[in-house]
């Protein structure tokens, strides 16, 4: 029972089919990066083909060593159909899905004051692609998941989104489709992990269950978190601004993303778990100093 509890248990990772969208670079080639270096045979996916293939050989470099492997497949996730193709590819390689992480995500900024034009301050653009797929590609992937969770008694299969800070307290730039489609996939996550925990065994379907979780990540260097420099906001001044003194790295998100695909938390579904150095639990303003204290 004892070996039940050792680290190596609990947290272990090794033999699954993983899929991580947007897995071609930041967050997303983050979290690739942390299934492949533990054993695991990962798909990643975006539109970014050249991307893909530079991440993916670089991964099955790292998975030489932990048995892990990296397959890229280029995919546009801004439409129901472009979706659908992807799962259904997978479908033709792999007979379940162990491990499915939606991380494909567009961001806009465009302040109040100005027009827009036909992008309508990006609207459309990011809730396609930060809302609506993962909807979609979740549900495309049932079969898959379903067979994954009959496959794996007492192990479910895993549905990670990945969310945001700013889903739960929006930030200080004119990000305002990024920030509310953010709130909207925490939203997504727990309504879900109520349809999809007790979906096993029902109309006919394996026995099994498949869990829902979100990670909101703070402020971790990527292409879009270079985007806030537009704002004034660089490296260092974001740095100061969180708690802990530093900016996010890949074993932060890696480490969340395989606790939330290990046996340790089998028992966990609709949870939106901040990856954020602590950003989310500083005190409202009070316009007072620090030395009053």
């Amino acid at each position: 029972a004892m070996a039940a509890l050792t680290a190596q248990r609990l947290f272990g990772v090794h033999g699954k089919t993983v899929l991580v969208t947007g897995g071609g670079r930041g967050i997303g080639e983050m979290i690739a990066s942390g299934f492949v270096a533990n054993g695991n045979k990962v798909y990643i996916a975006s539109r970014d083909h050249e991307a893909l293939g530079v991440t993916a050989e670089r991964l099955n470099s790292l998975g030489e060593e932990s048995g892990g492997s990296c397959v890229p497949i280029t995919a546009n996730l801004a439409s129901r159909e472009g979706c659908e193709e992807l799962i259904g590819e997978i479908r033709q390689l792999e007979p379940r899905l162990d491990v499915l992480v939606n991380n494909s995500g567009a961001s806009w900024g465009e302040g109040l004051d100005r027009s827009s034009g036909r992008m309508n301050w990006g609207w459309d653009k990011v809730l396609d692609v930060n809302l609506k797929a993962p909807f979609y590609l979740t549900r495309a992937a049932l079969p898959l998941l379903d067979a994954s969770a009959a496959a794996r008694p007492g192990d479910p299969a895993r549905v990670i989104m990945i969310g945001s800070v700013v889903g739960i307290q929006h930030q200080d730039v004119p990000s305002h489709a990024y920030d509310a489609s953010k709130a909207a996939v925490h939203s997504l996550t727990r309504k879900l992990s109520s349809d999809l925990a007790r979906r096993g065994g029902k109309g006919g379907r394996p026995q099994g269950h498949i869990t829902v979780n979100a990670i909101a990540p703070g402020y971790v260097p990527s292409r879009m978190t270079a985007g806030l420099s537009s704002w004034g906001a660089d490296a260092e001044t974001m740095s100061e601004a969180v708690p802990l003194g530093r900016l996010g790295i890949d074993a932060d998100m890696a480490g969340a993303a395989l606790y939330l695909a290990s046996p340790a938390s089998s028992w966990v579904s609709g949870i939106v778990l901040p990856v954020d150095g602590g950003m989310l639990a500083q005190p409202l303003s009070l316009g007072i100093s620090g030395e009053a204290l």
